[in-house]
């Protein structure tokens, strides 16, 4: 049964079956992120991060565009106040990046159309899983009018694609093909216009039927090994694998390992 927990606004969320499908819903502005809905997305992220029973997150965008970054036309209504705003603003969208790197149920990003500036590929990267559709197209663009990267994309990406082709696509900002995003690995899988829901659908439902605590532990020990010592990674995963180990979904991998069957998953 769908539990709605944002059902208008310019972000939409609901639940069901523990998938938390969240929607960027300024379409008539290529979901770009303006002041309302930077509010929306942070409350959507707390929400998930109460949910009870959420397995899955699948992030995406209403209509045309995934997202289009910050909303120019709001920046420049700014005039003198735009550095405050822009302390705001990058606070807020770091809130609700920093909610989903946090956030123990895997998040799989579905991209149509653009995904530009901290919004769009800032959010992308910062997801688990990416699926792209043939014609999405995916740019830093923060250079280019005098910023710089956002939404924990100086490190995202430097990891995703390496620092050498993060810092061309950061300093010369081309716009990458859907092919190119699934090459450098920014994508992890391609899908025509018409099948993006259904492959994210699959992915999510997938996902949802896993071990919840298992993949909870990878999340947090992929993250937390942006930022730390491979000797502290390896004090961390030993300690983690032997309390996964005690866990009935850790138990029920290992039976149905030796009696050849497909694992039933509780999440406990």
């Amino acid at each position: 049964m769908t539990e709605t927990l944002l059902s208008d606004g310019p972000v939409l969320l609901d639940l069901d079956g523990g998938i938390a499908r969240l929607r960027l819903n300024r379409p008539e502005a290529s979901n770009s992120l303006n002041q309302a809905l930077l509010e929306a997305l942070v409350e959507a992220m707390r929400l998930c991060g109460e949910a009870a029973g959420l397995r899955v997150l699948v992030v995406s965008g209403e209509g045309d565009n995934f997202c289009a970054g910050g909303d120019v036309k709001e920046f420049a209504a700014k005039g003198d106040g735009l550095p405050d705003y822009l302390r705001w603003a990058t606070a807020q969208l770091q809130i609700a990046t920093r909610a989903m790197l946090d956030l123990p149920a895997p998040v799989i990003a579905l991209v149509q159309g653009w995904a530009a500036g901290g919004g769009g590929l800032g959010l992308v990267c910062a997801a688990d899983l990416a699926i792209g559709t043939e014609g999405s197209r995916y740019i830093s663009g923060a250079t280019r009018v005098g910023m710089a990267p956002d939404a924990g994309g100086s490190v995202t990406l430097a990891q995703i694609v390496g620092v050498r082709k993060a810092m061309e696509l950061f300093l010369t900002n081309p716009t990458l093909t859907s092919d190119e995003a699934l090459r450098l690995g920014i994508l992890n899988q391609l899908v025509a216009d018409d099948e993006l829901a259904v492959r994210g659908a699959e992915l999510a439902a997938q996902l949802a039927a896993g071990p919840t605590l298992s993949f909870a532990e990878t999340k947090r020990l992929v993250w937390a090994g942006l930022g730390r010592t491979v000797q502290d990674a390896l004090d961390d995963e030993a300690e983690t694998v032997s309390t996964l180990s005690a866990t009935a979904d850790s138990m029920e991998g290992l039976r149905a390992v030796i009696e050849r069957r497909r694992p039933t998953y509780t999440g406990s």
